[in-house]
């Protein structure tokens, strides 16, 4: 199970918040944009709790070359785990 903030408006005090509340209840990962996976890398750094990086998020509308920069950042940050959206319409088209 995930323990997931993805609001834009997201702030380090609730990032931390999550942390804390994920170790509490023992979840798999945290679930945050990649702009919060090094804060909650090092809030988890002593728990068995991982982080998991959204890439793509929410559309996936992005070129192929930039969802794997923003995966590279993200397991850079620190991300175990990635949950990619990916270009729905590509998939439409059999691309």
């Amino acid at each position: 199970m995930d323990h997931t903030l993805l609001k834009p408006e997201a702030t380090r005090a609730q990032i931390e918040a999550l942390c804390a509340e994920a170790g509490e209840l023992q979840t798999r990962t945290v679930c945050v944009n990649g702009l919060w996976v090094a804060a909650a890398a090092g809030c988890l750094s002593t728990s068995a709790v991982e982080v998991c990086a959204v890439v793509g998020f929410p559309l996936g509308a992005m070129r192929l070359g930039s969802l794997l920069r923003e995966t590279a950042d993200a397991i850079e940050g620190g991300a175990a785990e990635i949950d990619m959206v990916i270009p729905l319409g590509f998939v439409k088209d059999g691309d």
